[in-house]
């Protein structure tokens, strides 16, 4: 069974670069980005894992923990590392899985044969601290991720667990939000008392709560 939005993510171990990682123990009480890649030393991949080490400290503002997984070895990956390391002028400092037997791209359906034969496509995976799946975008092998959009789903998805709103199009943190249709409008003009806009009667539009 493929995963889907808002399944609990199966918990696994498996070794990396920085020794076996037990998912569960890892993520803690922390979100998680499960990330892909074919393989070791691939040109669009060894840019992604710069740029997710570059973005440490917004990944920490955020409470989330980042790994990457590819199918080759432990010691493969520590190789890689210094050329990414050397490249990308960062230091990667999160665990690439050493997914070898396929364990982990076959628990979470990372292998597309019509694709990539038999390895794992470029998947991400936004896990929350319950566990649950809350993102999932796979990439063709010819487009590298933009982490920007990753960090954006993330803060909206923080916001929105904890008022009652949505994100519209193209939401970036500190913009205007839509209240959820569930409230009514008058209920809104109370628990928003930044203001409410009605647009249409089904689209109303808040300043963002938290800020």
């Amino acid at each position: 069974m493929a995963l889907q939005l808002g399944d609990t993510v199966p918990d696994f171990t498996q070794n990396s670069q920085l020794g076996p990682i037990n998912l569960y123990d890892f993520a803690g009480d922390s979100w998680v980005v499960l990330f892909s890649h074919p393989a070791d030393y691939t040109p669009v991949c060894t840019t992604e894992l710069g740029e997710v080490s570059r973005l440490r400290s917004e990944w920490e503002k955020r409470n989330v923990k980042t790994i990457a997984l590819s199918v080759d070895s432990a010691e493969s990956h520590g190789g890689w590392i210094c050329d990414i390391n050397e490249t990308q002028n960062t230091t990667v400092d999160y665990p690439i899985l050493a997914d070898e037997d396929k364990k982990v791209s076959d628990l979470y359906g990372m292998i597309h044969p019509n694709s990539l034969n038999n390895l794992t496509v470029r998947s991400v995976f936004i896990i929350d601290p319950n566990k649950k799946l809350r993102l999932q975008i796979t990439y063709p092998a010819s487009t590298g991720r933009n982490f920007q959009e990753i960090l954006r789903v993330i803060d909206s998805l923080q916001l929105t667990d904890h008022h009652q709103v949505a994100t519209p199009v193209n939401w970036k943190d500190g913009e205007d939000c839509v209240v959820v249709p569930s409230i009514p409008t008058d209920e809104a003009r109370t628990k928003f008392p930044k203001g409410v806009t009605e647009i249409k009667p089904y689209l109303r539009m808040t300043p963002q709560p938290n800020k």
